[in-house]
């Protein structure tokens, strides 16, 4: 929901022209609130697979599944993942200026309601890594997990054949139900994120990206959410 409004709200107001909305303090606010919530919401996604994964592989100690099912230690992570984004995005206080300047665009990157100084190419290649890594590595676990729970499903589904075999009924195992649900949502997931991510180095490496590009960019970068 944060991520949602924080970008939506802005975006649909400026596509519909209105100019001026928001001054220094609100372009910052704004733009630091969507970086984070997008950094939040991947990193709890993730963790929400790696719980999951947890309770469903038997090859995890019990000490282990129980002590990751203590809702101490669910919300000790999820507290990690707010304060190290917090931080990580604060240069976003320094790096947004504020409202768009018509006199000075050529000297500004420009995001529709705001703008921002072209950044030196040695802090937007320190930037791009650290984001970089941080995204790779939530999608990779991501993709990790599921890929354990499709496993250990499928093995499941391979012990309880020969019971179900003697029944008529011809409904879909819940194990392939499960399945297709968890590939599905991290289909999504995976697909949402990593073209979210081109797009957004794309309009980076660009002047002034066109309108239609930036819409588009802001409309994929909500997919996953909405």
């Amino acid at each position: 929901n944060l991520v949602l409004c924080s970008k939506g709200i802005p975006q649909t107001l400026a596509a519909f022209g209105l100019e001026g909305f928001l001054d220094g303090a609100g372009c910052k606010l704004v733009f630091y609130l969507h970086r984070v919530a997008r950094g939040v919401s991947l990193s709890t996604t993730c963790l929400l697979g790696g719980f999951q994964a947890i309770k469903l592989c038997p090859s995890i100690s019990r000490w282990m599944e129980l002590q990751i099912r203590s809702p101490k230690c669910i919300v000790f992570c999820c507290f990690l993942c707010w304060a190290l984004h917090l931080v990580v995005h604060s240069y976003i206080v320094r790096y947004i200026t504020g409202p768009v300047n018509s006199k000075n665009k050529s000297m500004d990157k420009i995001y529709l309601y705001c703008s921002s100084p072209v950044p030196g190419r040695l802090v937007f290649s320190v930037m791009a890594v650290i984001f970089l890594f941080m995204d790779g590595m939530c999608l990779a676990l991501m993709v990790w997990t599921s890929g354990s729970m499709v496993l250990v499903l499928h093995r499941h589904k391979q012990r309880v054949q020969h019971i179900r075999s003697c029944s008529l009924s011809p409904r879909t195992s819940h194990e392939t139900r499960a399945t297709h649900t968890i590939l599905s949502l991290v289909s999504m997931f995976v697909s949402f994120h990593a073209l979210a991510a081109i797009l957004s180095y794309w309009i980076t490496q660009i002047q002034n990206p066109s309108h239609w590009l930036r819409s588009i960019s802001a409309l994929v970068a909500s997919g996953f959410p909405t």
